[in-house]
């Protein structure tokens, strides 16, 4: 007996010190992401590293010998608020968003990645529907997901894809006018993407639809980063809108540096919605804890709720963006 407690003790001190070795050494190398793309990556992920912290610092406070104690625990710190720095600004931000009471013209934005492997395509078009949204962004509109586009192609009369045609993925929706319709990929562009001039009752405004790369591996994101921007500089920044799957987290530094470019306030605040239910052949996830769908919008749009919608047919969640002029 005595012998498996002391075996238990060492597993338990040893999954002590690796939780905190990895959360301390990754957290960081997180912080080297504002100077390196390949370091940046690894940010994306820190609410991993954080979780790994709070473990390691939960196991070696109850656990570890006191010879051990101090190593592990001060470990667990480093990566906690190396973390913890990363992820503070972002939730922060959320807690104090300020929304604004629905008022006229309002606008009502869903943006969703259907995933090409959509398990439930038609429960997926019936919720989208049921929204009786203004405007709807979608990417991975393939495969299995085909079933929805085909839907919203009945519903809604106007409609722009990424590369002009049924055979893109990522696709803008909307029950008024759109002028100025462009394709990313029908121009040769290296981004799934596609823009055009919403003529709403209240007044034109500009709406971009987009799909990233994962960020793996490094510079590619950054790159569409940067061809995106320099595409919507022709449009007026205070009615602009974009919307999409940026495959990117807020507490990442390429992000942030994109909030900046793009001149627009981000309205999806800490608002996971990667992965979702059975994002894959083998595994299932609970709830979604990356937040990697965004809406922007610029000054003349007031926030009036940003909402996730359910878990559905996608291994994302819907967002749903309210917003008023």
């Amino acid at each position: 007996m005595r012998l498996v407690l002391n075996l238990g003790s060492l597993f338990v001190r040893g999954t002590a010190l690796m939780f905190a070795l990895v959360g301390a050494t990754t957290g960081l190398l997180c912080l080297g992401g504002v100077f390196n793309d390949k370091l940046d990556a690894l940010t994306h992920w820190a609410v991993i590293w954080l979780a790994c912290g709070v473990a390691g610092l939960v196991l070696g406070a109850a656990f570890a010998r006191d010879t051990e104690r101090k190593a592990i625990v001060g470990l667990s710190l480093v990566a906690v608020l190396a973390t913890g720095g990363l992820m503070t600004p972002e939730i922060a931000g959320s807690w104090f968003q300020k929304t604004k009471p629905k008022a006229t013209p309002a606008l009502k934005l869903v943006q969703f990645n259907l995933w090409a492997g959509n398990h439930h395509p038609e429960a997926t078009l019936a919720w989208i529907l049921a929204q009786k949204a203004d405007v709807v962004t979608i990417q991975e509109a393939g495969g299995a997901a085909w079933p929805v586009v085909a839907g919203l192609l009945k519903a809604y009369p106007y409609r722009v894809s990424c590369d002009g045609a049924r055979t893109c993925d990522t696709w803008i929706f909307s029950r008024w006018p759109m002028t100025q319709k462009r394709g990313f990929l029908k121009e040769g562009l290296p981004l799934a993407g596609a823009t055009a001039v919403v003529q709403a009752p209240g007044g034109a405004f500009p709406l971009a639809a987009v799909h990233y790369v994962w960020p793996i591996p490094a510079g590619r994101q950054q790159a569409q980063s940067r061809l995106l921007v320099s595409r919507l500089a022709p449009f007026p920044r205070q009615n602009l809108i974009v919307a999409g799957d940026f495959n990117s987290t807020p507490w990442s530094f390429s992000l942030r540096r994109q909030d900046k470019a793009l001149g627009l306030e981000r309205r999806t605040r800490a608002l996971a919605s990667w992965p979702s239910g059975d994002f894959s052949r083998v595994a299932r996830a609970p709830f979604p804890i990356l937040p990697i769908d965004h809406v922007y919008a610029g000054k003349a749009w007031k926030t009036v709720k940003v909402e996730r919608g359910p878990n559905l047919g996608s291994d994302h969640r819907p967002v749903v963006v309210t917003l008023a002029r």
